[in-house]
């Protein structure tokens, strides 16, 4: 999995991810923020293209794995890695939650671990 610019996982956005979401599967309304993503990650053209709405994963089916591989490149990301690693566990910042995780493992490059060098 990765971690999107605004700490999201998967489609579950800040503030409205729930760690104790009874689904497991659930549509979501995107962020501007995130939909932004999809455009710099060069999914979409531009932001009107990008569809408001999403089917994702729910925080605890993501962090339900046995394991979790997650890959966040780039300089865009790195505020979400330092929120991820060094701020507290909350739903301002999803990824947060896979602190919790035993079988966790984040995987940056220098550009999005810039601000931990701080």
């Amino acid at each position: 999995m990765g971690i999107g610019e605004n700490g999201h996982l998967a489609f579950n956005d800040p503030p409205v991810a729930d760690f104790n979401d009874p689904q497991l599967v659930k549509i979501v309304e995107l962020d501007e923020k995130c939909r932004r993503q999809q455009v710099h990650d060069g999914c979409f053209p531009e932001i009107e293209a990008v569809p408001a709405h999403a089917i994702t994963l729910t925080i605890p089916a993501l962090v339900g794995a046995r394991h979790i591989s997650c890959c966040v490149p780039g300089t865009r990301k790195a505020n979400a890695v330092h929120d991820t690693l060094l701020g507290p566990i909350t739903r301002e910042c999803p990824a947060s939650i896979l602190r919790r995780h035993a079988n966790a493992v984040l995987h940056i490059d220098p550009a999005s671990a810039t601000h931990l060098e701080e």
